[in-house]
């Protein structure tokens, strides 16, 4: 019974943490003071806005740039810090500042935030996820500065600290609008390779996850030493990141010149695994290209990382467990190692739960807002994905349809099962089995 109490309050504190910050971040932003006007944001709009930073999506109803003042828009990079480290991860990381010490409860809620695998040297490997956070972010941001400061000043060095930070969180909100056009993204860097390079290694390291980082530190190049995970990881993003590079380059962009047509292909294999920066307008991409871009968004980044989306390894199980059956094995198995029917029961339960609800809100939104099938259902990818990407409908969303945005964000952040669990607790083990009998299928 204690257990079972135990693991419903760690949920609940992860979900209850994720909320209050969100709803103090909606009531900063609807201050006057938040916005460039100095006039009062309506909260509907601020709770959405917070969501988004949050849940590092970066679907906005305004552009972020013009609307808000530069208080506002401190307040959002905090949310997106806040929201990319993980808020439980963020709050017991202060009081380890602190000094105090972490009972067995906060480490157990650690452990879920970061999807470490035991508690044991919990709070060593919190410290190296935060060092490794701020050295990539700082560098991001060094790298970057100088052409920022050439093209737009001395606020080249507020946009080079906010953009780095974003992608790093794969939050996809840019600050951009003052100078290329509201919600451009980064558009007029589509031919500039220092930013292209940078923005997609900060989403890339950012997207793959704390636990490969601490493989890749402690056994360098040494593949063969990293965890499963690790390895399954790595793989499936090189994967996810080429083929559809391929794709655009051969099929999408073919009016560029050589060199940008290369860097706009891999900035849109990259970005849709729950950045939302763009190079290009989306607008311009064939139907293919856009249901290639849902996918992605779906899919997703890697656990225990700053991204969002179904994750890397949940495809892997499900498409391992697919070719066993195919094979007539016993298991599914990846690089000769045995995956639990735990594992594969929980991949198809992440992987047809996040599509039914996908699907449901996308039609319901393509409905009451009288917009194509296919644009609706970008929207929804990208909000469930924690994607960020647009085909420029979000602002023009009525009450309804932004609430819906808004319970899909928060759904893709804190993750399905974890919502589950927070709100209907995990069920009593079942110490027992029924009669077997077969049924036919397919």
């Amino acid at each position: 019974m204690f257990k079972k109490r135990f693991h419903l309050s760690k949920f609940k504190t992860i979900l209850l943490g994720y909320l209050f910050v969100i709803v103090m971040g909606a009531f900063l932003l609807s201050l006057p003071i938040s916005s460039a006007s100095k006039t009062w944001t309506s909260f509907i709009d601020s709770i959405f806005t917070s969501t988004s930073a949050v849940c590092v999506t970066g679907l906005v109803v305004f552009d972020t740039a013009t609307h808000w003042s530069i208080f506002g828009q401190i307040i959002i990079l905090l949310l997106i810090q806040i929201g990319g480290m993980g808020v439980i991860t963020v709050a017991i990381s202060f009081l380890m500042l602190s000094g105090k010490k972490i009972g067995l409860f906060s480490r157990d809620a650690l452990k879920e935030s970061i999807s470490a695998y035991s508690v044991g040297g919990i709070a060593s490997l919190t410290k190296f996820i935060i060092k490794g956070i701020l050295f990539f972010e700082l560098l991001g941001a060094i790298v970057m500065m100088p052409f920022f400061c050439k093209e737009f000043g001395w606020n080249g060095v507020w946009m080079s600290i906010f953009h780095s930070i974003s992608a790093f969180c794969n939050a996809g909100f840019d600050i951009m609008g003052k100078y290329s056009g509201e919600f451009s993204s980064l558009t007029i860097f589509s031919s500039m390779p220092i930013i292209n390079i940078v923005v997609c290694l900060l989403i890339v390291i950012g997207g793959i996850g704390f636990i490969v980082w601490k493989d890749i530190y402690d056994y360098k190049f040494n593949f063969k030493k990293y965890r499963l995970q690790s390895k399954v990881v790595i793989i499936m993003s090189i994967i996810l990141i080429i083929l559809p590079g391929l794709y655009f380059f051969f099929f999408e962009f073919n009016e560029l010149p050589l060199k940008e047509r290369i860097l706009v292909s891999i900035f849109q294999s990259i970005t849709p695994r729950t950045a939302g920066f763009n190079t290009v307008n989306l607008n311009g991409v064939s139907e293919v290209g856009l249901i290639i871009l849902v996918i992605l968004m779906l899919i997703g980044g890697s656990p225990g990382s700053t991204a969002g989306g179904m994750k890397t390894s949940t495809i892997a199980v499900i498409c391992a467990s697919i070719i066993s059956v195919f094979k007539n094995k016993g298991n599914a198995e990846l690089f000769r190692k045995r995956i639990s029917d735990e594992n594969v029961k929980k991949a198809f339960a992440i992987f047809f739960l996040y599509l039914f609800i996908f699907l449901f809100s996308g039609l319901i939104i393509s409905k009451i807002e009288n917009v194509s099938v296919l644009s609706g259902l970008f929207e929804t990818a990208s909000a469930i994905g924690t994607v960020g990407l647009t085909l420029g409908i979000t602002p023009t969303l009525g009450l309804v349809s932004k609430i819906i945005l808004i319970m899909l964000m928060f759904f893709g952040r804190i993750g399905g099962l974890t919502l589950i669990y927070a709100t209907l607790g995990e069920g009593k083990k079942q110490f027992y089995n029924y009669p077997l009998e077969k049924i036919m299928v397919g």
